[in-house]
């Protein structure tokens, strides 16, 4: 749902200490909206208006956040490279998991909160059939959108990062997987049970969307949770155990700073040192006069 922290030493979050405390306040913000997502799915299962309307507004609230923190997740991962995207065609992991998994996230979450703004706009002013079929789509294409960057994000593989640090992330990787896994089936089955509904003044969520979302709310938090536990371990290990990518546009940076081969030379340098063929005729002359 969300890329989190890696275990990679690739991401900018700030200069200094300040990176360490974004990086932070980033994990904590997730964090909370776990918790929210939970209040308003539990909110669901209300039979009063006002408290269903209100859980809807947590979950709104809740994927706001979710939204904010993929946009800061992406801004640190262009600040890893300085803003420069064109160096995105030398690493193809750059380019599909750094940056676009993380807008993949953003567009999910947007869908998913534009979805359940429908209903709480429905519950305001009465049913309305567009509305209300946009809505039920969009509360299947968003957590589609999502599982789409979990498994983006399962499917990293590290070479040399520590193992501690590894099976960290892969508690962070795996209930966020299956949480996105979750909002999908509550998404479809919802759909489904609407559809089926023959009572037309119940044209709201179902139950089993409210079941659905709150298991998925719960391994959501417990992805959060791990990833903040995560976060401090790496911190203590002041990033030790992290895995530095080697080669691509990480490297290709890094070798710029450090004043060798400039990265638009390096094509007119392989070229250079290519030998240079010359005539039949002209090598016969040379051995001649030799």
């Amino acid at each position: 749902m969300v890329k989190l922290s890696t275990a990679r030493d690739f991401r900018v979050y700030g200069p200094g200490g300040a990176g360490d405390k974004w990086e932070y306040i980033n994990a904590g913000l997730f964090l909370f909206s776990g918790i929210l997502l939970i209040g308003g799915f539990l909110a669901q299962f209300s039979s009063i208006a006002f408290h269903i309307k209100s859980g809807l507004a947590l979950v709104l609230i809740s994927l706001l956040i979710i939204s904010l923190v993929n946009v800061h997740d992406w801004i640190a991962h262009l600040a890893g490279i300085d803003w420069r995207l064109g160096l995105a065609e030398y690493d193809q992991q750059l380019a599909l998991v750094e940056i676009v998994l993380p807008v993949v996230n953003v567009v999910g979450s947007v869908l998913f909160f534009v979805a359940v703004l429908f209903f709480e706009i429905e519950m305001d002013r009465g049913y309305r059939y567009k509305l209300e079929k946009h809505g039920l789509n969009l509360l299947i294409a968003g957590p589609v959108l999502l599982l789409v960057g979990s498994i983006g994000n399962i499917c990293q593989v590290y070479d040399r990062s520590n193992w501690h640090v590894q099976i960290l992330q892969k508690c962070v990787q795996v209930p966020l997987l299956m949480g996105s896994f979750l909002f999908v089936v509550g998404g479809i089955i919802n759909l489904i049970e609407i559809r089926r509904s023959t009572d037309l003044s119940f044209k709201m969520l179902d139950k089993s969307w409210a079941w659905f979302g709150l298991f998925g709310s719960v391994l959501l938090l417990i992805g959060g949770l791990m990833n903040l536990v995560k976060v401090f371990k790496v911190q203590q290990m002041d990033g030790s155990g992290l895995e530095r990518l080697r080669g691509g546009a990480r490297e290709r940076l890094r070798r710029e700073r450090e004043g060798q081969v400039p990265l638009l030379e390096d094509s007119d340098t392989e070229s250079r040192r290519k030998p240079v063929r010359k005539p039949y005729k002209d090598v016969l002359v040379e051995s001649s006069q030799a």
